[in-house]
């Protein structure tokens, strides 16, 4: 039998939705994960989730019964300070609206991160952080407009929760774009490239392939950055959300769930 994964030498997982849902691993998640690394094909544990640190995701991950390292994480976080470091002189002053983590990864690319906006700030980063008030979003707001370059680590505009769908980062971006009309902030993670090609970079690999369960950030991400896809029924959406979605958001594969990848590959083809 021909694996659907035997093509690819890099695999790239969204997190939520397709190695766990809520508190528990989504079931074969950590049996297919082990199948992946004895056949020798990396793995990389790709989230849009700026708030949490790589090493708090691999301790996460380590618990439900998949062994995972710092390294094997990448976050929206680091894709989108990488963005900033190629466009910003080094040392640059970033008023980081986020976490901890989010502040981390800027000072680790060479900027510093500061959270009271002054005259020398070039930049503001927003990343999904629930203790962000309205004064904080305007502080950003104020930066922009007096020239400060405007970035922003994900676009999700609702976040799954064990109560129900909570405002995600994209109502966050909204509020602000309430006061900066017309802007846009530059992407980090999925759907824009860079998060896919932060993940090959540290990675490697020549033939990737990424699984997500969302059309609009996994799916539509992985054909941003030039990857084949695996979409997953395990999370967010479902084959009536597929079913009307734009050819920017058709997958290469469909499957039930991760151990798709270990079965005969299931193409899609649209009707």
């Amino acid at each position: 039998m021909t694996a659907l994964v035997d093509a690819y030498d890099l695999v790239g997982f969204d997190l939520d939705g397709v190695i766990y849902r809520g508190p528990d691993a989504v079931p074969g998640a950590a049996r297919t994960i082990a199948a992946l690394r004895r056949r020798g094909i990396r793995v990389g544990f790709v989230t849009n989730n700026a708030q949490r640190a790589p090493h708090t995701v691999s301790d996460h991950l380590s618990g439900l019964g998949i062994p995972c390292t710092p390294d094997d994480v990448v976050t929206s976080a680091q894709a989108t300070a990488r963005v900033m470091a190629a466009d910003l002189a080094p040392g640059s002053e970033v008023l980081v609206l986020g976490s901890a983590a989010l502040a981390h990864e800027v000072s680790d690319v060479g900027l510093t991160p500061v959270h009271t906006r002054s005259s020398s700030t070039a930049a503001i980063c927003v990343g999904y952080c629930p203790p962000l008030t309205w004064a904080d979003l305007n502080e950003g707001c104020f930066a922009v407009q007096a020239g400060a370059i405007w970035y922003a680590c994900n676009n999700d505009y609702n976040r799954p929760t064990q109560e129900g769908l909570a405002i995600g980062m994209g109502g966050i971006l909204n509020a602000m774009r309430e006061a900066l009309i017309g802007m846009d902030p530059i992407m980090g993670g999925k759907p824009a490239r860079p998060l896919l090609d932060e993940t090959l970079r540290r990675l490697g690999g020549t033939h990737p392939l990424f699984v997500g369960d969302r059309l609009d950030t996994d799916i539509e991400g992985a054909v941003n950055a030039g990857w084949d896809s695996l979409f997953v029924l395990s999370g967010s959406h479902s084959m009536d959300d597929l079913a009307s979605a734009p050819e920017i958001r058709h997958p290469t594969y469909i499957g039930d769930d991760v151990s798709a990848l270990l079965s005969p590959p299931v193409r899609y083809e649209a009707s």
